[in-house]
This record gives C-alpha cells, sequence and structure tokens, in this order.
C-alpha cells in the first residue's frame, strides 16, 4: 500500500477519493503479488454496478442505450476523474477511453477493469446479453488474454492506438428495462450540480506526451513533431513547455521506454524481438544497447533474474 501511496484507513473508507494513479499503482502491485496477469478484468466479473452510484443511476434511469451512454460521456469523471469517456455513433457506436492526468503506459488493469465493466454495465441495463464487435487496447496482449477475446466475443485488438470499446450502430436504440424519466430527470439534475463543483484534473505536460507516445511507439513514429501535432501545438511551444517541467523530450521518451521494457520483460509470453517492436525499435539491437545503457546488462540477463525471482515467491 505504501508503495502505491495509499493507506489501510483510505481502503477501508469507501467514501475515500484514491487519485488515479494510486489506484493504478495498486492494482499493478497486487496483480504482481497475485501472478494475475489480468487482475482488473477480473475483478470487473463481480463488481457491484450499483456501486457507481449517482453515474450508475442516471444511467439506468434513461430511455435507450444510446441516451444512457450519452449519459455517461457526460459524467464519467463523477466515479473517476482520471477517466474520459468519449461516445461517437457513426456507422457503429464507439466508446473510447482516456487517462486524464495519469500516464496510460503504466496502466492494464484498470483499463481492462473498465471495458468488461461497461460491456456490464450495457447487458444489465438492456436486460440482453449484448457483445461488441470490436475491443482495442493500446497495452500489448499478455499469455491470459484469451480470457478477453471469450468474454467479448470478438478477438482484442491489443498494441493499437485507442482504447475502444465498439458496438453495431443498432445498438444504441435498445430500450432500457428500467427506464423512468422522471427519476432521470432528477439524476441528471443532481449529477450537472456535483459536476459543477468538480475542477477538472489539471495535467502536466510530460503525462500528456507520454500517452500521446504510447500509441506511437510501436509503429516507429514516436517523434518530437508527431506528438506536437497529437497535442494541438508546435514543436518549438511542446519543447518550451516540457522545460518548464524540468524535462526534454528525448528525456520522457527514454524514461518511458525504460519504464515499459521493464515491465514487458516480467511477462514471459513477450518475445524480446516483439519487445523492441513494441518500444519502437526497428532491431533487437538497437533495443539492446539502450538497455544495457540504462542497466548495464543485457534484456536476457534481466528477464531471467525477474522470472527467478517471480518462480520464488510464495
Amino acid at each position: 500500500m505504501c508503495k502505491a501511496g495509499l493507506s489501510l484507513a483510505q481502503l477501508q473508507d469507501r467514501d475515500a477519493r484514491l487519485e488515479a494513479a494510486s489506484q493504478i499503482a495498486f492494482l499493478n502491485l497486487v496483480a504482481d503479488a497475485l501472478s494475475d496477469e489480468v487482475l482488473g478484468f477480473h475483478l470487473a466479473e463481480t463488481v457491484e454496478l450499483r456501486e457507481a452510484d449517482l453515474l450508475y443511476f442516471v444511467l439506468a434511469s434513461s430511455a435507450t442505450l444510446g441516451e444512457a451512454l450519452a449519459r455517461a460521456e457526460r459524467y464519467s469523471t463523477l466515479t473517476n476523474e482520471g477517466v474520459l469517456l468519449q461516445r461517437r455513433e457513426e456507422s457503429d457506436l464507439r466508446l473510447r477511453y482516456s487517462n486524464v492526468g495519469v500516464a496510460r503506459h503504466t496502466d492494464r488493469h484498470q483499463v481492462e477493469f473498465w471495458a468488461r465493466t461497461l460491456v456490464r454495465i450495457c447487458q444489465t441495463l438492456t436486460g440482453t446479453s449484448i457483445k461488441p464487435i470490436r475491443v482495442t487496447f493500446a497495452h500489448p496482449r499478455c499469455g491470459a488474454s484469451g480470457e478477453l477475446d471469450a468474454f467479448f466475443g470478438c478477438e482484442v485488438a491489443f498494441a493499437s492506438e485507442h482504447d475502444d470499446v465498439v458496438f453495431a450502430r443498432g445498438a444504441s436504440q435498445l430500450r432500457l428495462v428500467h427506464a423512468d424519466p422522471y427519476l432521470n430527470q432528477v439524476m441528471i439534475r443532481s449529477c450537472d450540480q456535483v459536476l459543477s463543483h468538480k475542477a477538472r484534473l489539471a495535467s502536466s505536460i510530460r503525462v500528456r506526451v507520454e500517452n500521446a507516445l504510447a500509441p506511437l511507439l510501436p509503429h516507429g513514429t514516436a517523434r518530437a513533431g508527431e506528438v506536437a501535432r497529437a497535442l494541438g501545438m508546435s514543436e518549438r511551444t511542446l519543447a518550451r513547455r516540457l522545460a518548464e517541467e524540468g524535462v526534454t523530450f528525448l528525456a520522457v521518451l527514454d524514461d518511458m521506454r525504460k519504464e515499459l521494457a521493464l515491465h514487458y520483460l516480467a511477462d514471459a509470453s513477450l518475445s524480446i524481438s516483439r519487445i523492441a517492436w513494441l518500444l519502437g525499435y526497428q532491431e533487437v539491437s538497437g533495443f539492446t544497447h539502450a538497455f544495457r545503457r540504462w542497466t548495464g546488462q543485457a534484456p536476457t540477463q534481466i528477464r531471467a533474474d525477474l522470472l527467478n525471482r517471480e518462480g520464488q515467491d510464495p
């Protein structure tokens, strides 16, 4: 708990507000301790949906699934200020998850928890077994990811540009089993009142750069110009904003690659060549050289140490 910046009192207090970064760190530590590669996905299996409080009831009292998801887009920060949900309906109905103020590349379990919970909410509200037609995650596939394919009913695309859950377009017209227009208006007023008193979570430029870099790395396009374009600013402005926080673009990129490399090496299902690709290196030799610079050891040595340590844990 201390490593995640949390106390026992915070975990025991159902009304305590936990910082998004602490939630992610805690889930990562628990997952490592339990050797559960898809902990967040497993936790979402039995979570009580009504614990989302105002958010759940404003969704449940809506008339249709499309209306409920529009409410989810507006009010998602009520339950987690580190999460932004975006809805788009064109040829299909897409829900996109984004981190706000926290680095996406450290997060697997919370994203997978969100995706399964979202599908469960849609099934519960409509009284159907509705399944998405497409699911994508920015993080790589792991050895247990087949469980996600089975639950979602489609082959999940990992190492993608975005975190999306996509339904067929007609899904938005599904009627909800507990629709109540009068209750819905009361809930909307309550949610709007709470929302008006919440300040938007500030996001450092470094975190925004890391989140922009995450989907670019596997494609070898993790360049300052690409990131600046994604953030809607010039490359010069990006450099200035980073300098104000005491870092450079190359330092952020290097630190992020090192952190991800150590995380990926603990996953025996990822080959060294696959890790090199995920980090944006065209050749394994380039990754090996960088890794020796970071740690003084070869990736294979560190992997052996990590896996050996994991095998010795009770």
